[in-house]
């Protein structure tokens, strides 16, 4: 190859790269100038206000820029939070950040005297959160026969069958939001619910589903009353159901 060609050679390849790195510049710009956070948008949570999750989000000197908090949390594992199983962050556009929350479902606790710590558990009867807090619409049980309990595993019943049931009865009261303040077990296999000023006595695990719906309408007629609702007794041949009034 002559000179002459070599020197255009350079020359061209000169070009070519004042180019690449003028492309570069203009790209670093954009991403500086126009992928900034104004707005964040949550939702999904209800445990924690918006403002609380974005600032354990966006928690670091360069999470002002939208581009940067969306590749962040597209490989690193967001920070654990209690009470919240997942999150997934997207951009809705330049300026918007969007982060879905997917809280744990929680139907039940149990309080730990030696710890002063709730024991959270799920549908499938597994504690997923230890926590001194008290959430609200999270009934307490009490009266179970529970040894040592550890975080992610099962609640450590000896009778299976109590289990079941008390799964069973905790995800019905959540489906018809009947959330009690406590349910309480006794070793007889009868369960008591209390609410303000109202104490059901369910009796045994026994139509469960149909009694729930019963009190689902008859509990609002309860409100700022005082008493025992029996529904222990109910079948679907004996359909009385007595309110003994207390002052």
């Amino acid at each position: 190859m002559g000179r002459g060609k070599r020197r255009k050679s350079w020359k061209t390849a000169g070009y070519v790269l004042l180019i690449l790195l003028l492309l570069a510049g203009a790209g670093a710009v954009i991403v500086l100038k126009v992928f900034t956070v104004e707005k964040v948008k949550v939702t999904g949570n209800k445990h924690y206000s918006d403002e609380t999750m974005e600032d354990w989000l966006l928690d670091d000197e360069y999470c002002w820029n939208s581009l940067y908090v969306y590749f962040k949390y597209k490989f690193v594992e967001p920070k654990e939070i209690p009470f919240v199983d997942s999150m997934e962050i997207s951009l809705k556009s330049p300026h918007v950040v969007e982060i879905k929350v997917y809280e744990k479902a929680l139907v039940g606790r149990v309080y730990i005297d030696t710890l002063g710590q709730n024991a959270y558990f799920d549908k499938d009867g597994f504690v997923v959160e230890m926590s001194s807090e008290v959430i609200e619409g999270v009934p307490k049980v009490g009266g179970l026969d529970v040894e040592q309990i550890v975080l992610y595993e099962k609640l450590p019943i000896k009778e299976e069958n109590v289990l079941k049931n008390l799964l069973s009865l905790t995800q019905m009261l959540k489906k018809y939001n009947l959330a009690p303040k406590n349910i309480k077990y006794s070793q007889e296999g009868t369960y008591t619910l209390k609410y303000d000023e109202v104490t059901v006595l369910l009796g045994q695990a026994q139509k469960l589903n149909e009694k729930l719906v019963r009190l689902s309408y008859i509990l609002p007629k309860l409100e700022g009353q005082k008493g025992i609702l029996h529904l222990e007794s109910w079948t679907e041949n004996t359909t009385n159901i007595a309110f003994e009034k207390k002052e």
